[in-house]
């Protein structure tokens, strides 16, 4: 059995003001820095072997925090990549729906059939993503690991998870350095902890 523990970034500037932020290479901000700081300390409660992170600035600095505090150095994984928005990327959310309308309601009701020019599919996302999670947990067999990755990979492999196609991609809830907690064994997955935020509460107050 191997435990994997998802986490998602912390906030950016473009988290804030909503902007497809795919492949563009932004850090956190403040906040976001507070955030994985935050999650560090959560994430220290569990003995955690090895952390891999996507290649993005935002999840490397999350991933940077959090293995300071475990004393571990991040591996980088580009399987675990931030999902590649073609022409959308670096426009606001506002910009994409006025500039492809037809393809903003796609991506707003019908996730799944969305092919955005010169980018990726949230099948192709899931694709790569469950691969990596495949070579990973053969890897390391027994154990916990952590993963620091991005939205859209979070949501689309806790869909597979749990069963679902992404046509419940909107379903899942995938907040700013949210930590989710899964087990896999003889190839199967259970689901013990979804997109918990807890250790932010200090932040808030």
């Amino acid at each position: 059995m191997i435990r994997f523990i998802l986490i998602r970034h912390g906030q950016t500037q473009w988290n804030k003001f909503e902007r497809f932020r795919g492949r563009v290479d932004i850090d956190l901000d403040e906040t976001g820095l507070r955030q994985a700081a935050a999650a560090a300390e959560k994430v220290a409660q569990w003995e955690v072997k090895a952390i891999y992170s996507s290649p993005l600035k935002r999840a490397m600095t999350t991933a940077q925090i959090i293995a300071k505090r475990l004393d571990l150095t991040v591996q980088l994984l580009e399987g675990i990549n931030d999902m590649d928005f073609g022409i959308w990327q670096a426009l606001s959310v506002a910009e994409a729906r006025e500039q492809y309308p037809e393809l903003f309601e796609l991506w707003r009701h019908i996730p799944e059939k969305l092919k955005i020019p010169e980018g990726e599919t949230l099948d192709d996302v899931r694709r790569r993503v469950v691969a990596c999670v495949d070579e990973i947990a053969a890897k390391h067999d027994g154990g916990t690991v952590a993963l620091v990755s991005h939205r859209v990979v979070c949501k689309v492999l806790l869909c597979h998870l749990l069963g679902l196609d992404n046509s419940h991609f909107w379903q899942i809830g995938q907040d700013a350095t949210a930590i989710n907690l899964f087990e896999v064994w003889d190839g199967r997955a259970m689901l013990r902890l979804i997109n918990d935020t807890c250790h932010l509460r200090k932040l808030e107050a």
